[in-house]
């Protein structure tokens, strides 16, 4: 009977040891993901890409038990943010999360010294990369601008305001794609409300990713002289100018890439209708749970277009408007819902084509290049 007993004994310390050195194994393999992310010319109080981009990686480690740090250049130059990504590879994090266009050169020069590690590269295009083909431990995730675009222009409509003004950065492809969804957006919505003899969009570029005074004053032009109600202001810091002018005469603006309303409020009480935002918490979700479950090759080596997953669930999407500031009262949550459900069936057609500007019912007032 002893026998049996101290058997049974080390049957069960054996099975015990077992249980505990794959727990140890699966523990280790689980915090073996080690998440950093270097912001790019701003800071994670930037109410924008760096803030976002930082608070999704936090969430996420925080939730599955994983180290994460984040790296601030010491300057805003590709040296600079190579030299943050070395220290973070240095400490010893093999995931490195870089948010913004800036990034191009940096990914190229670090990659190829860096093979054990994975990057993800937020909003970086193939273009932003030099023509370099895309190295296998990165991915890089671009965004169908188009749609938040039409989103915001359809929005804008449905809400009420008949003159409206699209103020891009620079004629880039992300910047012409946002425009010309915008445009496309106000249009739909007029021909379902019967009122294109009644919408105007005035439509420019200032040339540069940043306000000034003589972007300011093109602004102030077009609150004051020509009764434009609401800009979309859509290009880095080009949004400043649109806010200074529409401060002066309680005009609105329409924000960009991530939720800005309370950097647009900031300027006056309401000033934000909405923004046209690109999915970075979502997208940031689907890799970072990739990599865990070692499916890293759905990614590895690509830029891949992000837009539209679903029509019923739009947490999951890449694109798409704010719903946890949503002020808008004749265009409704609901009636949002249903306009992505719509765009996501193809039952409403959003072209993303930036070869020439899009045939609309409503007037489009095109313009030179401020700058």
């Amino acid at each position: 009977m002893k026998k049996i007993i101290l058997a049974a004994l080390m049957v069960a310390m054996v099975c015990s040891s077992t249980f505990a050195a794959k727990a140890k194994k699966a523990k280790k393999a689980k915090s073996s993901v080690r998440i950093a992310m270097v912001t790019d010319s701003g800071d994670i109080t930037d109410q924008s890409f760096n803030q976002t981009t930082y608070q999704a990686c936090k969430d996420y480690a925080d939730a599955n038990g994983l180290d994460f740090q984040y790296y601030k250049p010491a300057g805003d130059s590709t040296a600079d943010r190579v030299a943050s990504i070395d220290a973070a590879y240095q400490d010893g994090y093999n995931v490195i999360v870089l948010p913004g266009f800036l990034f191009g050169e940096a990914i190229v020069k670090v990659a190829k010294d860096y093979d054990d590690a994975k990057f993800i590269g937020l909003d970086i295009s193939e273009g932003d990369l030099g023509g370099q083909a895309v190295p296998s431990n990165v991915f890089c995730a671009v965004y169908a601008e188009e749609l938040p675009g039409f989103f915001a222009g359809y929005a804008a409509v449905k809400e009420g305001y008949r003159h409206l003004g699209f103020l891009g950065g620079m004629a880039v492809p992300a910047v012409v794609r946002f425009g010309y969804g915008f445009v496309q957006g106000a249009n739909k919505a007029a021909e379902e409300l019967k009122i294109t003899d009644k919408v105007t969009v005035e439509y420019v570029y200032g040339g540069q990713f940043y306000g000034d005074q003589t972007i300011t004053a093109t602004m102030d032009g077009w609150y004051k002289n020509r009764g434009v109600e609401v800009v979309f202001a859509c290009g880095g810091g080009i949004w400043t100018s649109a806010c200074e002018a529409a401060a002066k005469v309680g005009g609105k603006v329409i924000g960009v890439d991530t939720d800005q309303t309370a950097l647009i409020n900031n300027y006056g009480a309401g000033m934000c209708v909405t923004s046209a935002m690109k999915g970075l918490g979502a997208t940031i979700d689907a890799v970072l749970a990739s990599i865990q479950e070692g499916n890293w090759n759905n990614y590895a080596g690509k830029v891949s277009s992000l837009g539209l997953v679903s029509g019923t669930n739009l947490n999951v999407n890449f694109v798409g408007l704010p719903l946890d500031t949503w002020s808008m009262k004749n265009f409704s949550q609901n009636d949002y819902k249903k306009l992505v459900s719509d765009v996501y069936s193809k039952k409403t057609a959003v072209s993303n084509a930036i070869d020439k500007a899009p045939e609309t019912s409503v007037k489009v007032n095109y313009y030179q290049n401020i700058k």
